[in-house]
């Protein structure tokens, strides 16, 4: 890699990579409360976003940057979702009676649909 690779296109891209750096680290030592700070530290970056026309030009540093980590952030939420369901697949397995109060990561709660199901429904639009 170039120093120009390495080097961040602005203040805010640096302060956004060393918090995904923060919470990588938490997350490969399987630090909860260090992912928690790690988390809120990240959300205080982001919504200290620079304010850019830079970031409407396809072309600009700042805005690659952006999508670079913003591609990263989602690799480790997805980290966090892995590490989640393999978190409550060993809690069913241990504890079965607890694991049945929990909603799953994955799983979506389903409203019951005041026509009485999927066919009203479609009949009655």
């Amino acid at each position: 890699m170039t120093a120009a690779a390495t080097t961040p296109s602005h203040a805010w891209i640096g302060s956004l990579q060393a918090e995904l750096d923060a919470l990588e680290a938490a997350l490969l030592c399987g630090d909860a409360p260090g992912v928690e700070r790690a988390s809120a530290a990240m959300q205080a970056v982001l919504q200290q976003a620079p304010r850019s026309a830079a970031f409407s030009d396809p072309e600009s540093a700042l805005r690659r940057d952006t999508q670079t980590a913003a591609q990263r952030f989602a690799q480790l939420r997805q980290a966090v979702l892995r590490a989640s369901a393999q978190s409550e697949r060993a809690v069913a397995s241990l504890l079965p009676q607890q694991a049945m109060q929990r909603q799953p990561t994955y799983g979506r709660i389903a409203k019951p649909s005041s026509l009485g199901g999927a066919g009203r429904g479609f009949l009655s639009a």
